[in-house]
């Protein structure tokens, strides 16, 4: 019954994994229905809604005790600020990347993500890094390259996008706060900010909200929940689902970008710039057939260790006691053990 169970959570994680990177995915679709609003309007709704819409979510879970101990602990405080200021900077350099036909290289940004997490482990961390690892970041530099040549200039949005999400992660990753507490966190760091800017664009009239019509409002409403369901979304698959699994989902959001910026916004996508994303996609294939590997290998270690460890536990166990043989009668000792009843003796 417990393995029914299980099967049937992984199958509802993998489900909820893959709506959440679709919809990820569909963002660039979003994005440009909130004009006229420029980047950093949208952007700026985008942090208050979102704060709105996490306070309904948690007072529906009466989640309020990590506010507490997170405004005890200054370090950690820290460490959200940072992460509130980081992913603010992805949010607003994607949406402006969206809004001004640049869906293909805000892509390959998330494309080249994976690569800058194994950079960060190696220039942080100090770790070590695998053939086909060493490999996949060879040719991911080969990529940059052979795009910076595609687009006479060096495709920095997609590097600062997958530069300040691998920030953000790794900040998120030593925060250890559940994805509900942690978005909200960050939107309340940034959330003055944005609704002092958006006061400001009321009261010099520049400002889009209840302006353009009831709709346009209604989408930039919406924009805290298009941000916070998939995120919802994403934190319950990653407790029902093993990480390489969600390893290999991560690659549909781009996908489904990049697709959205060659075949619905037709973006010029030259030979050169087929083969600078060949490169990167070669690297991603490398790099997940080595976690895959890697993922057997440690599966294969732990079920070795185990059947080791019960083979020496049942060979280690005290053996049972032996039945010893009825002592032999001794015919001399026979008048001492007699009783003294005055009974005849036979």
């Amino acid at each position: 019954m417990g393995d029914l169970r299980g099967a049937a959570e992984q199958r509802r994680g993998l489900w909820l994994g893959v709506a959440a990177y679709i919809m990820w995915g569909l963002f660039p679709l979003y994005w440009p229905h909130l004009k006229p609003a420029g980047a950093v309007e949208i952007l700026a709704h985008r942090m208050v809604w979102s704060l709105v819409f996490m306070v309904l979510v948690l007072a529906v879970l009466r989640r309020w005790s990590w506010i507490r101990e997170l405004l005890r602990n200054p370090a950690r405080l820290a460490k959200i600020v940072l992460a509130g200021v980081v992913i603010t900077t992805n949010w607003g350099l994607y949406i402006w990347g969206v809004n001004t036909d640049q869906v293909v290289e805000t892509s390959l940004g998330y494309f080249i993500n994976p690569l800058a997490f194994i950079m960060i482990g190696v220039l942080v961390l100090g770790e070590r890094l695998r053939g086909a690892q060493w490999i996949a970041v060879g040719l991911g530099i080969a990529a940059v390259l052979v795009l910076t040549v595609a687009y006479g200039r060096l495709p920095w949005l997609a590097l600062v996008l997958a530069t300040s999400f691998t920030i953000y992660g790794y900040v998120k990753k030593t925060v250890g706060l559940a994805p509900t507490e942690s978005l909200t966190a960050e939107t309340a760091v940034m959330f003055l900010p944005a609704a002092g800017y958006l006061v400001y664009l009321s009261w010099t009239g520049e400002g889009t909200l209840g302006t353009v019509s009831a709709g346009h409002t209604l989408l930039l409403m919406g924009t805290g929940v298009v941000t916070a369901i998939p995120l919802l979304c994403f934190g319950a698959a990653a407790v029902r689902v093993p990480l390489s699994t969600i390893g290999m989902l991560q690659y549909l959001g781009p996908i489904l970008q990049f697709s959205v910026g060659v075949w619905i916004y037709h973006e010029a996508m030259p030979t050169s710039r087929w083969i600078g994303f060949g490169l990167i996609w070669t690297a991603l294939v490398v790099l997940s057939a080595d976690a895959l590997a890697q993922s057997r290998r440690t599966r294969r270690a732990v079920a070795d260790a185990r059947e080791a460890a019960a083979t020496t536990a049942s060979s280690s166990a005290p053996a049972p006691p032996a039945t010893l043989p009825a002592e032999p009668a001794d015919p001399a000792r026979a008048p001492a053990r007699a009783p003294r009843t005055g009974s005849p003796t036979p």
